[in-house]
């Protein structure tokens, strides 16, 4: 059978961006599907644009900082609305940089969402195409919580809280993972009075129970309350605002709700039955290549249900694609690491497994740590607050790492480099960091790893013989 193209990519979010741009310089005849924009949620509603919230906030908050070190006399300047300018960023982006990835690639965009007529042919609104194989990166939707009364107010999610026109004067943010925290710090530093309520039992809970209360407390010293535990029963409009209820009695006014409690995919649209296609109300089924029920349907990204990660997605798309070039290829996501980072002041960030799975895992380990403000370095560039914490084993074997503090997000990437090459402690201690990064602080765990080595009698013994034999 003769087909339109040779590849349809679903989507154009990481996942797609990352098969589509690949596939086309195999090669192939592509075309690319988004019913939205180029980009996805992450470009668009998500990890950049509040990248950019969070480093504007950021040149405010610093005014403070420095009256603090009695360099100004601390007072924040006002702000204008932030969000027309990161729109004007995001368009440059798409228009001058991002669109031009896909020169190539027969694009098909805000022309309404895909579904499957069979299990080779695409309808998108009065078109139809067919292709050889097809993949599929819808990615996910803001979940909404079955909250009583949740319908009967106004709700903030990423996908329209950068279309705000002013700073709201107040905001509770229901969930602490990363949009939640992140946005908090942001709009707070903004001048909003902030508040984050979750179930979960310490903030950024896919981490360092270690690192989210460390984060808690400088969310509480910026003015941020923090609310635990909390089964939330109830939102309701009262006096022009709106009361978030809990199960023991607390109820939180403001005049923004935003909903940051975690994703969900939506797959009704696609009409993956038609194409026979196996899936749930949570993910597509998929095989370790990414293969759909359907062998030349490949789901890629967070609609599989794997980490929801944007370069998470990404990485899936990468191997996916390559996975359906070349039968002898075998690349699949479980034998590669995911490092995260949580871009708020101090940043968060983890690779490897957590300390509570190393200890159901029965694995015999070590914590080792070291604090920022022990280094000179972190104490005269005034961010002297976070710790990078390893566990490992006497064979310097790392499991895994929790960093909080300037420039984690750089450092974890030595880390998971590390973890996925199975490099142990002492090629780090032997390997020159520049001076004085704050990834200096990773050759300091070696150095502790392997002073505690020295600490044995018979290493010291053995040490003391030989030195006077040379």
């Amino acid at each position: 059978m003769k087909y339109d193209f040779d590849l349809i990519c679903i989507g154009l979010g990481p996942a797609g961006m990352a098969v589509s741009a690949m596939a086309v310089e195999m090669g192939l005849k592509v075309c690319a599907v988004e019913k939205d924009k180029v980009g996805g949620e992450c470009m668009n509603v998500g990890c950049i644009p509040s990248k950019s919230l969070l480093k504007i906030s950021k040149f405010r908050h610093s005014s403070s900082k420095l009256g603090e070190m009695g360099l100004t006399d601390g007072k924040m300047p006002d702000i204008k609305s932030p969000f027309p300018k990161i729109a004007d960023y995001l368009n440059y982006i798409s228009d001058k940089k991002t669109l031009k990835m896909f020169k190539k690639v027969e694009l098909i965009i805000d022309e309404g969402s895909a579904s499957f007529a069979d299990s080779h042919t695409v309808r998108v609104g009065e078109r139809t195409v067919t292709a050889q194989k097809i993949f599929i990166a819808t990615g996910t939707e803001p979940m909404v919580p079955p909250i009583d009364g949740i319908s009967d107010v106004d709700i903030l999610t990423n996908k329209n809280i950068f279309n705000l026109t002013e700073i709201p004067e107040s905001m509770t943010i229901i969930g602490g993972g990363a949009i939640g925290c992140e946005m908090a710090q942001a709009f707070t530093r903004l001048g909003t009075k902030c508040t984050i309520v979750q179930m979960d039992d310490f903030l950024i809970p896919l981490g360092d129970r270690e690192a989210g209360d460390l984060l808690e407390d400088v969310f509480k010293k910026e003015g941020i309350e923090v609310y635990n535990s909390k089964k939330i029963t109830g939102l309701k409009n009262e006096g022009g605002e709106i009361c978030l209820h809990t199960e023991d009695g607390i109820c939180v006014r403001s005049e923004k709700i935003l909903l940051a409690a975690g994703r969900k995919v939506d797959l009704e649209a696609l009409k993956l039955d038609n194409a026979g296609v196996r899936h749930n109300r949570r993910a597509i089924d998929v095989d370790a290549k990414y293969r759909t029920s359907a062998k030349h349907i490949y789901a890629v990204g967070d609609c599989n249900g794997g980490i929801m990660l944007s370069h998470a997605a990404m990485h899936q798309g990468m191997f996916a694609i390559m996975n359906a070039v070349s039968p002898f290829a075998g690349f699949q996501y479980k034998n590669h690491v995911i490092p995260w980072t949580v871009f708020t002041e101090p940043q968060v960030s983890y690779v490897g497994m957590r300390e509570e799975d190393i200890r159901e895992k029965g694995i015999r380990y070590e914590t080792l740590m070291v604090k920022y403000e022990d280094y000179g370095a972190a104490i005269a560039e005034n961010v002297g607050v976070g710790f990078v914490k390893v566990f490992t084993n006497s064979f310097g074997k790392v499991f895994g790492v929790s960093i909080v503090g300037e420039g984690s997000g750089e450092m974890i990437n030595e880390w998971a480099l590390i973890i996925q090459k199975k490099i142990r402690l002492h090629s780090i201690l032997f390997l020159a960091h520049s001076f004085p990064t704050m990834g200096f602080l990773s050759k300091r765990i070696a150095e502790i790893w392997m002073m505690k080595k020295m600490n044995s009698s018979l290493i010291q013994t053995l040490c003391r013989f030989f030195y006077r034999k040379v």
